[in-house]
Order: structure tokens, then sequence, then C-alpha cells
């Protein structure tokens, strides 16, 4: 009867250990699940995704996928081990340290593609902006450098709290190291995000001509962080800080379209014939290289003045920087038609009477 006991007893520690075994059994095959769904995963992307991708005419896609493709594998995986640690049932510290790196791993392989792709990005980004003028080089490479601080900031926040780091302090110093910058570098702040504000807005751009509330006019030739400059007719550089310029009334001359539309006033003596008068100044303006024929020069009757009949005539040029010059060719063109059409242009005469003072007596 003993013996059967023991026997009975052997048997049962022989299935408790071969119980205790399958854990690890669960746990490789969960670890091998998942590596079958990685396989998947690699195979759907590369002969579905990155075909339908190519099919379009846009890069940006094809390069979402090439970066996102290792990624989505490498988590699939990844998460088969966190899985697979689950059904182990480690003690400490192991219980900790190894799900702490399978997760540490997991955010490590986002944390270097996202800044693969913010990369990426900018890089094909600053040629376009660059060529439509949108925003200064300077700016965007600020922008840039934000993006990377950004992206690594929260990574390493994410990594420190994966390993359960307590963050209170590091964020109360922020706090106070934040408020000493903001106190330091009140005026430098305030034009940085008069700059984002231009930017946002997009109230004007690079190579548009500007007309501040001061008076000045003239060509943006940069966006700064801190200002922005302006170059005049007379090719002064004017440089105004961004925080004041976002404050200020601004007219755009390229916006919403870079045509632009001048006004020459003219004036003709009376009895003069107001049709030839209205013909002369519309076949000069067509005549003009400089002056657009879409929308067509136009000339009205604006004021029987004191000594003149006076006109305007509207056209428009195909920029704002040909506006001196179209008015200066119209004007000497103007003139040499007038002479040949015999219109006299009136000018203010005055009268002048001289009298003797045996004049004045007699009169008197």
């Amino acid at each position: 009867m003993p013996d059967v006991n023991m026997d009975f007893l052997s048997l049962l520690d022989h299935y408790y250990k071969i119980f205790q075994n399958m854990s690890v059994f669960k746990a490789l095959v969960t670890v091998i699940i998942y590596l079958l769904l990685a396989k998947a995963a690699d195979i759907f992307i590369d002969r579905i995704l990155k075909r339908l991708a190519g099919l379009t005419e846009f890069g940006l896609d094809d390069k979402i996928i090439s970066s996102i493709h290792g990624p989505i594998c490498w988590t699939i995986v990844l998460l088969g081990v966190l899985h697979g640690l689950i059904w182990l049932k480690l003690g400490p510290p192991w219980g900790i340290v190894f799900p702490g790196i399978a997760k540490t791993l997991i955010l490590f392989t986002w944390w270097i593609t996202a800044i693969r792709t913010a990369n990426w990005l900018a890089d094909h980004s600053l040629p376009l902006m660059a060529k439509s003028g949108d925003i200064g080089r300077n700016i965007f490479f600020l922008f840039k450098n934000i993006i990377r601080i950004a992206v690594l900031t929260i990574g390493i926040l994410w990594g420190l709290a994966i390993w359960n780091v307590d963050l209170t302090p590091l964020f109360a110093s922020a706090g106070i190291a934040g408020i000493a910058v903001a106190l330091a570098a009140k005026d430098t702040l305030a034009n940085f995000f008069g700059g984002v504000s231009i930017f946002v807005d997009k109230s004007f751009k690079v190579g548009d001509y500007i007309i501040l509330d001061t008076g000045e006019r003239g060509e943006v030739v940069d966006i700064g962080i801190r200002s922005t400059r302006i170059k005049t007719r007379d090719d002064i550089l004017v440089t105004i800080p961004n925080s004041i310029l976002s404050n200020s009334k601004i007219i755009n001359e390229s916006a919403p379209v870079p045509r632009f539309r001048i006004r020459v006033p003219v004036g003709v003596a009376y009895g003069s014939d107001l049709e030839q008068v209205e013909n002369i100044l519309v076949d000069v303006a067509r005549s003009n290289p400089l002056v657009s024929n879409i929308p067509e020069p136009r000339a009205r009757l604006r004021l029987f003045a004191d000594s003149s009949i006076n006109f305007e005539l509207l056209c428009w040029v195909n920029s704002p920087r040909d506006k001196g010059l179209a008015i200066h060719q119209l004007l000497s063109a103007i003139y040499k038609r007038f002479e040949e059409e015999a219109i006299s242009i009136p000018f203010p005469q005055s009268d002048v009477h001289l009298f003797s003072p045996k004049d004045q007596v007699s009169s008197q």
C-alpha cells in the first residue's frame, strides 16, 4: 500500500512539473504566432500597400509606407514578446526589467521613425517654400529644429514613464526655468510669436510689395525670426521687429493677385474734344508693353476744375514693381500725343495789373 501511494505521489509531481513548464510552452507558442503575424504584415505591406502607393502621382505615400514598414513588423514581434512574458509570470526584478526593455524598444523604433520622417518632410518642403516665398529660410529651420526638439523631448519623457521614473521634480524645475527665460527674453519671444503670426496669417510673403502704416513702401526680402526686412525703391533696407509689424496696418500691393492698378491724372483745356482725349489716353495705355490688356485700360472724366477738365487714366500693370516706370512712360507718351493732336494742357495763370500814381489820382 505505501508503494502505491508513493507511485501516485510521484506521478502527481511529474504532471505538476509538466504543468509548470506549460507556461514556457505557451509563451513560446505566443511568440511564434506573433512572428507569423509580423510576416503576414510584411507581405501585406510589401505586395499590396506599396503597389497601391506606386499607382499614385505623389511620392509622400511611398515614403510613409517605406518608413513605417519596418517599425510595424518589429512592433508586432515585440508585442508578442510582451504577451509571452505575461504567461511566464516572472517575479521581481525580471518581471519589471524584461517588459520595460520590450516597451523601450517599441518606443525607440517609432522614435527613430518619427525623426527620420520629420527630417525627410522638412528637406523636401524647403525647396518648395523657398521657391514660393511663403516663409523665410531661417524661420523654416527654426520650425524644423523645434519639431526635432519636441520629438526628442516626448521620446525621453515617454521612456522615463515606462520605467516609472517620477517626473514631478523635472516638470517643476522646467516650469521655474521657463518663467525665468520668459522674463529675460520677453522682447525676443514677442518678436518670435509675431513672426509666427505673420506666417500663420499669410498677410504677406517674401517678394510682395507692401506699404507700412508709416508710409514706407518696398519689397519684402526676408521674414526672419526676430524681424522682417523690406527693400525700398531707393535700395534702402528697412528692418521692422515682428512684434511691431504684426500689430501694424499693412497694405499688400501684391495680394490677392500680383496685378496692380495705377491711376494717371491728366488735365486738358476747356474746349477740347472730350471723346478724342479719352481715345488718346486709352490708345497710349494699350501701346505700352508694361500695361496689361486684361482688364482693358479705361479713361474716366473726373472733374470740371477751375482751369482744366480733369481725366484719370486707369490701367493695370503685371507687378507693383512696374508702377513707377509705367506712370513715367504713360505721362511721356500722353504729352507727345497731345502735342501731335494740338490738345492743350492748361496750367494756372495770373493776370497782374499795374497802375501808376497818376492813374490812381485821376480815378479818385
